[in-house]
């Protein structure tokens, strides 16, 4: 029962890094898109979704609470100030995106650069916070936070996100922002694929582990052949073929690291069985899931499809 716990809050992790991480990679995107019309239609291909997208990160710090309350209690104490300071940028970014229509063009220029900044800002840290976990070593536990591996986990996740971005304003918008999201996608897919062959270099032993496992095996050559198929994607300017890529590229990514962490849940100090929660908690929180995580799908799913009528 406590794997499928972790599969759970696992599941809800990585549809929030897929669904949500477009949303900041657009935000983001504002620092090279300054074009107010550009800018416009940017913004109005997320504003039906972004709520929705956010749903999945409240949902798997809730899941954490209740499950493995021990990794809830170490990831609150050693990260609560990068935690709150994240939550603070999403919070002002949710400000600057839903009160930029009824803004002056004064105001609203300074609401696009504070998008912009609390988008690269939290995208950042949620790397981060990810590098810091599973850098975790036995005895001295999560690494200092200027350590090489968080700063690369969170440059790497910004450049993935912009990434990300870049192929969802391609199809969404079109020709009105092509040429630039274009050129971006190739800056961010090659900036992208440097810091992950970093990231793989410094993290050897974990995808080693991961390698060991039927599972870790898949991905890893998912990883392999969706890297060289994304350039081609992008060189035959589809954009709806390459963030179909990105998205299975980072699936891929996510499902390896979690082929390589098991059965830890933060390396040499919180396993999944150890950590877990009674199992009569488990059962009734997992109750909860299997009503809540459907609904939570039907109403992201209501809500593209509203932003695809408003297109």
């Amino acid at each position: 029962m406590a794997d499928l716990s972790a599969l759970i809050i696992c599941f809800s992790l990585l549809l929030y890094l897929l669904l949500d991480g477009t949303d900041l990679g657009v935000g983001m995107l504002f620092f090279w898109f300054h074009d107010n019309q550009q800018r416009e239609l940017m913004t109005h291909s997320i504003l039906p979704v972004w709520d929705a997208n956010e749903t999945w990160l409240v949902l798997a710090a809730g899941g954490l609470l209740a499950l493995f309350p021990p990794v809830y209690s170490l990831l609150l104490s050693e990260l609560s100030a990068p935690l709150f300071v994240m939550l603070l940028a999403l919070v002002v970014r949710a400000m600057a995106l839903e009160y930029r229509a009824q803004s002056s063009t004064r105001l609203r220029h300074w609401l696009d650069r504070i998008m912009a900044s609390s988008s690269a800002l939290a995208t950042f840290i949620q790397g981060w916070c990810a590098g810091m976990i599973i850098s975790a070593q036995p005895h001295s536990g999560l690494p200092d936070g200027l350590s090489l591996v968080p700063l690369i986990s969170g440059a790497g996740l910004v450049a993935i996100n912009s990434l990300l971005a870049c192929c969802w304003i391609g199809w969404r918008i079109g020709e009105k922002v092509q040429p630039l999201a274009e050129a971006q996608s190739w800056l961010w897919w090659l900036l992208a694929l440097m810091l992950f062959l970093l990231e793989l270099y410094l993290n050897a032993d974990l995808w080693q582990q991961s390698w060991q496992r039927p599972l870790g095996k898949v991905a890893g050559v998912a990883i392999v052949m969706l890297w060289i198929a994304l350039p081609l994607a992008l060189w035959r300017a589809r954009p709806l073929v390459q963030l179909i890529v990105t998205l299975m590229l980072i699936a891929a990514v996510f499902i390896g690291l979690l082929c390589g962490l098991y059965p830890w849940l933060v390396p040499y100090h919180f396993a999944i069985n150890d950590s877990a929660s009674a199992p009569a908690t488990q059962g009734f929180v997992l109750v909860g899931a299997a009503i809540a995580m459907p609904l939570t799908l039907l109403y992201h799913s209501w809500s593209f499809w509203i932003e695809r009528r408003g297109k």
